[in-house]
């Protein structure tokens, strides 16, 4: 049995929460989560996703406001980690040191050089840390992946993913609006795509990005294009610029020579492989959804079960490299190169 704690209850620690109980030979054992009103607070619906909303049965789980604490005493084998992004270097740091594996969501951090912290402290206790780059998993990329990797429809010519929503008010303080604790949107959201650009093509040579503002500063739109050479045109855009009744909405359009395969929440139905000669079709994809997938995945490598290979460190890394040269190419206004 896996003992399971997860450490901040926010929107995706309760999204953690859910699918870990979906996994066999798991208990969530123990929460840590600084609100002194946890209880209380999870009957209330937040975020922008289903799948973390209604009330959660909290019997038999110990709670904690100290994660040392929580280690100490619950025990756990593993934490999902789903802090604020400024602390997620402090508490993996922390949880590896004390013998404690950790899937940390997504950013791994707010800059490359926390990331490398993480990346040593991992090595140095010999623990699983992965990131949860949720898109990887998620069925309808990970099988757009498959079909892109097998060469059947001929190499991606062009590339254009959207994540689009309106501003995350719902954390606690709005400490996603604070670019300081969040990285903002082109750390926290447009990473997504960022991410997945970064696992189909592999590291761009350069990014040109160009971004909108609110009126005191803050990055609330952006539009990157990935330089992997001029016989392809990679295009990225995210964006909390949305008004609240909008809702929220990913897609992805990939063009190859013999096929273009799409995906978009909005459309029915949602997924279709669209071929030069022949009709269009859904293809089969994975059971459940990116989260699901990916504590999966984690629960498989913690118990030493083979796994096919999704992400690594590095490549979590890379991602918010790439994201700090897009934000630095909106800053300057001119393409930045990477290597």
């Amino acid at each position: 049995m896996l003992r399971v704690g997860i450490a901040g209850f926010g929107f995706m620690g309760r999204m953690h929460f859910r699918h870990w109980k979906m996994v066999p030979e798991v208990k969530v054992v123990a929460i840590c989560d600084a609100n002194p009103n946890i209880e209380e607070d999870t009957k209330k619906a937040v975020g922008n996703i289903q799948g973390a909303e209604g009330q959660i049965d909290l019997t038999g789980i110990e709670l904690f406001r100290d994660l040392d604490a929580m280690i100490a005493k619950a025990k756990p084998d593993v934490i999902s980690l789903t802090l604020p992004t400024y602390l997620h270097a402090e508490y993996s740091e922390k949880a590896l040191s004390q013998g404690v594996h950790v899937l940390c969501e997504k950013p791994m951090a707010l800059t490359v050089k926390d990331c490398d912290r993480m990346i040593q402290a991992a090595r140095k206790s010999g623990k699983i840390l992965q990131i949860g780059h949720c898109v990887r998993f998620w069925p309808e990329y990970a099988k757009a992946k498959e079909i892109v990797d097998s060469g059947r429809y001929g190499k991606v010519v062009a590339a254009m993913f959207q994540r689009l929503g309106a501003p995350p008010g719902w954390s606690v303080d709005n400490w996603f609006l604070d670019e300081s604790r969040s990285g903002g949107v082109a750390l926290d959201l447009h990473i997504h795509d960022t991410d997945y650009v970064q696992y189909l093509f592999g590291m761009p040579r350069g990014v040109c990005s160009h971004g909108a503002k609110t009126p005191d500063g803050h990055l609330i739109h952006i539009v990157t294009t990935y330089d992997y050479g001029e016989d392809r045109v990679i295009i990225a855009e995210g964006g909390w610029g949305m008004t609240g009744t909008f809702g929220f909405e990913m897609s992805f359009n990939l063009v190859l020579e013999k096929a273009t395969l799409v995906y978009d929440l909005t459309r029915t139905p949602m997924f279709r492989v669209c071929p030069a000669v022949g009709e269009a079709f859904t293809p089969p994809v994975g059971d459940g959804d990116g989260y699901l997938r990916e504590i999966e995945h984690f629960a498989k490598v913690v118990r030493g079960q083979p796994v096919k290979d999704v992400l690594t460190l590095e490549q979590s890394r890379d991602s918010v490299r790439i994201v700090e040269a897009e934000k630095k190419s909106v800053t300057r206004q001119k393409k930045i190169m990477i290597q």
